[in-house]
């Protein structure tokens, strides 16, 4: 893979880069939100795309999908931010601080992860690669379409309970705003569980082996169990808010995660370790569940 001269291709000058990059992305976001001259559910998609047509232009610079991996984790809370300030609210209602605890427990806590394993622009990550050789397009095109404006549409569905919930300055707190506050938190906390136990797992696994202890015991993917916890939780908060339609953004959530990046990761790990398949046949693909057959298996 060529990098380009101006880029430092080590871990620290590529977090540099992407540091930069992210800056310009979060700033045109803003941008567009603060313009004020579009309704709010259309300006945060359209504020959303800005951001990603930077991240794009330095996906293209660096030529690397990966600059785009953050992108997922840093930009929703600064949505969470500018729905915050078209609140009339004097200071964070109970709801809103529910909220933002969710949120920025999710992104910082998904971003530090990103980070601690990120080798840097020397390397793109396999399912780019893997969709840039499969698919009838010129590799900008599947970067364009794959890489960022299809993640940047289901963030923006996920986001769109944020709007309802954090502009209103409605002080309320019910039972469902708790429940969801659970969820969250629940959903964030097993995410980094079972990060923490793969990146345990990793220090000392040979070649082949299967992730077969702890929640991946009891699911194959648990961490998108509790990613998709999250949004669940979002939605949860602008139900007790009154905006139902909003969870068409879970809803969103749990198709691409139940029908494009579970089979996708399933199909790639058949392919490299010989007992995946056995594996897959007794565990639960997301909700963590004691498996069926063999216990000790």
């Amino acid at each position: 893979m060529a990098i380009r001269p101006s880029i430092r291709p080590d871990r620290s000058g590529s977090f540099a880069y992407v540091a930069v990059v992210y800056v310009l992305a979060v700033a045109a976001a803003w941008a567009v939100w603060q313009w004020g001259g579009l309704n709010p559910e259309f300006g945060l998609f359209v504020g959303l795309y800005a951001s990603c047509a930077v991240t794009y232009a330095a996906i293209l610079h660096a030529d690397n999908g990966s600059v785009f991996d953050a992108w997922w984790s840093v930009l929703p809370p600064f949505v969470a931010l500018w729905c915050t300030g078209l609140s009339d609210a004097e200071s964070l209602t109970p709801r809103q601080l529910a909220v933002h605890t969710v949120v920025w427990f999710w992104a910082v806590r998904l971003t530090l992860n990103w980070a601690r394993g990120w080798p840097g622009l020397e390397h793109e990550d396999w399912r780019y690669v893997d969709l840039a050789e499969k698919w009838p397009l010129p590799r900008w095109a599947v970067r364009l379409v794959a890489v960022v404006v299809a993640p940047t549409t289901f963030v923006a569905l996920g986001c769109l309970p944020l709007f309802p919930v954090l502009a209103s300055a409605d002080a309320g707190f019910g039972v469902l705003d708790g429940l969801a506050l659970i969820v969250g938190v629940g959903a964030v906390s097993i995410e980094a569980l079972a990060d923490e136990q793969m990146w345990s797992f990793a220090r000392t696994k040979q070649p082949g082996e299967i992730m077969n202890h702890g929640l991946w015991k009891l699911s194959r993917h648990p961490n998108y169990f509790g990613e998709i916890g999250f949004w669940v939780s979002l939605w949860l908060f602008a139900l007790a808010a009154g905006a139902w339609w909003t969870g068409i953004g879970a809803l969103a959530m749990i198709g691409l995660f139940q029908f494009a990046s579970i089979p996708l990761l399933d199909e790639r790990s058949i392919e490299r370790r010989p007992g995946y398949a056995a594996y897959a046949a007794r565990t639960p693909a997301l909700i963590p569940w004691p498996r069926s057959g063999d216990p000790s298996r």
